[in-house]
């Protein structure tokens, strides 16, 4: 696969890494304890809002298909198909991916404990590391927010017809 097709953006794991080390280092551990119950307080309501309501669209979208409220074809099936289509990446990739989300900053965050607690008098070392981080978590929320080239300006290559023989 060419190059420029896969691209991976760094910034939303980056993001889950270094929040706590930029919370944990830059403040205190105090700091980074509040945050993290906050993040697990509000990725698990997030995660069963998620899950819920993309269920509930899918089986909104059912219901009308079985010919209630006009049934197929109807505006009401039309509008339920575009529900269902928001509906189908929350219950299955949003809701659920907040789990490892939280996750990975909780473990994040027990492993660099005792560096943060070991360093909460050393105000110059634990400014920069939280100084560095910020930079890193920065430069690579600038990375995604690049621009790109279009794929609307290759369409046409691709859109053209193929010609083929057939022999025989």
């Amino acid at each position: 696969m060419p190059e420029r097709l896969v691209k991976v953006d760094p910034a939303p794991a980056l993001l889950a890494v270094l929040t706590p080390v930029i919370i944990g280092f830059g403040i205190n551990y105090l700091a980074l304890g509040a945050f993290l119950a906050a993040v697990i307080l509000t990725g698990q309501l997030m995660a069963v809002f998620l899950s819920n309501s993309g269920g509930a669209w899918d089986n909104a979208k059912k219901y009308i298909e079985d010919g209630h409220l006009g049934g197929k074809g109807s505006d009401a099936h039309k509008a339920a198909v575009i529900g269902d289509t928001v509906g189908d990446p929350f219950k299955d990739t949003a809701g659920p991916a907040l789990n490892p989300l939280i996750k990975v900053m909780n473990l994040v965050s027990l492993l660099m404990l005792p560096a943060v607690i070991k360093l909460q008098h050393n105000t110059g070392a634990r400014l920069a590391i939280a100084a560095v981080a910020l930079v890193v978590l920065g430069g690579a929320i600038a990375f995604s927010k690049r621009k790109t080239e279009s794929m609307v300006e290759e369409a046409p290559s691709l859109a053209e017809p193929t010609r083929v023989r057939r022999t025989g």
